[in-house]
């Protein structure tokens, strides 16, 4: 879809309206209870936010982190809006967002964000998100890093919702190697939580866009340092 018909009317507001969950009725002991119903592919999406373009998989995975991690609700329209008036429109029109226009959008609302080539490890030890570009099958996509363990990788992808992925899968995946990460925040993070891996079932990563031209070269790397 062209990025001119991309272009809506973005509301000054960030936040999202969420969707309500149905209901269904449960008999137990001759008594009927409504209890809300949400099927898998729902639940995959309560805590990631699905993107709504070909290419916005980098604007909907910012809006995640936003409102998922850092407690700032974020409407993916309003964030693609933001990146693209303020980016280069003809490389976003053919290859989509980068890094660097993350970095360029969370800057105007006082939040840093630089990419760090570290191993997953540190982002266990920080206790903190990042945002990750991987690829599959030839094809590059942005995610989040929701979780981690010893053996698996949580993310939050914006065309699957959240699922589980092996480390070593994820690892091989993860070509570019550099966390894109928000530091220096004093305000609270969610990294890990229980609610996250409990939607999340282990199978493979869904193919994303084809991204090849994101040159997220141009975004200033960080040594082996830290956050």
């Amino acid at each position: 879809m062209r990025c001119a018909l991309l272009l809506l009317a973005a509301t000054a507001a960030w936040l999202a309206p969420g969707v309500p969950a149905q209901s269904g009725d449960l008999a137990a002991n001759g008594a009927q209870f409504r209890v809300p119903v949400a099927s898998m592919k729902e639940l995959r999406f309560q805590k990631t936010l699905r993107q709504q373009y070909d290419f916005s998989c980098g604007s909907a995975a910012l809006a995640t982190l936003l409102t998922h991690h850092y407690g700032k609700p974020a409407d993916e329209v309003v964030v693609f809006e933001r990146m693209f008036q303020a980016g280069d429109q003809p490389r976003i029109k053919r290859e989509g967002f980068s890094l660097l226009d993350m970095q360029r959008l969370l800057a105007s609302v006082g939040m840093r964000a630089d990419g760090f080539a570290l191993p997953l490890q540190k982002l266990a030890e920080a206790k903190v998100p990042a945002i990750v570009l991987v690829s599959t099958n030839g094809y590059n996509h942005f995610v989040v890093i929701k979780g981690l363990d010893e053996s698996r990788v949580l993310v939050g992808d914006p065309a699957s919702g959240t699922r589980a992925i092996a480390r070593g899968e994820f690892e091989r995946m993860w070509t570019s190697k550099l966390l894109f990460v928000i530091h220096d925040w004093n305000g609270p993070v969610r990294f890990n939580e229980a609610a996250d891996w409990n939607v999340a079932p282990a199978a493979p990563l869904a193919e994303g866009i084809d991204r090849q031209g994101l040159d997220w070269l141009t975004l200033p790397k960080h040594g082996p340092g830290d956050f």
